[in-house]
């Protein structure tokens, strides 16, 4: 089936994928997609542009960040959206991702468990109680982990 304009407006693309236009907009800047600009310097997307922006979308669910997804994306040629051999290997490389996350977060929520069970009754051998801050010298952030390859 032809479509008339095989390009779409920035608000076709949001409405197309449920994203606010500004959410658009960041990915184009994040370079996750690509735009035309017409003489009145106008954003125009090829249609393909919508499955680039679904999968960002089903990424995210993955657990993929931004950068990960722009660099999947990356390995593909210019304004292309994944193929089914594309995908294939694309999917090869998440499903180790998602198994490893899988694991690293069985592993936390064990740890979490003995967390939870001890109740707190003893600060003395809590991991976690850092009284007067004293764990700012190590750095920014959370410094203390649990040790996941128990």
């Amino acid at each position: 089936m032809q479509h008339k304009n095989s390009e779409l407006t920035i608000g076709q693309i949001a409405e197309r994928t449920g994203l606010a236009v500004s959410a658009i907009r960041f990915y184009e800047n994040e370079g996750l997609i690509t735009a035309n600009r017409n003489r009145g310097g106008h954003r125009r997307f090829a249609r393909a542009q919508v499955r680039r922006v679904s999968f960002v979308l089903i990424a995210q669910q993955f657990g993929l960040t931004l950068p990960q997804i722009k660099e999947v994306l990356g390995e593909l040629p210019d304004r292309r959206t994944p193929n089914a051999k594309d995908w294939a290997a694309i999917s090869t490389a998440l499903r180790h991702h998602l198994d490893e996350k899988i694991t690293k977060l069985t592993k936390m929520r064990n740890s979490l468990d003995g967390c939870i069970g001890c109740g707190c009754l003893s600060l003395d051998a809590c991991a976690l109680y850092n009284p007067e801050d004293t764990l700012a010298q190590h750095g920014n952030g959370p410094v203390i982990s649990f040790n996941l390859d128990r």
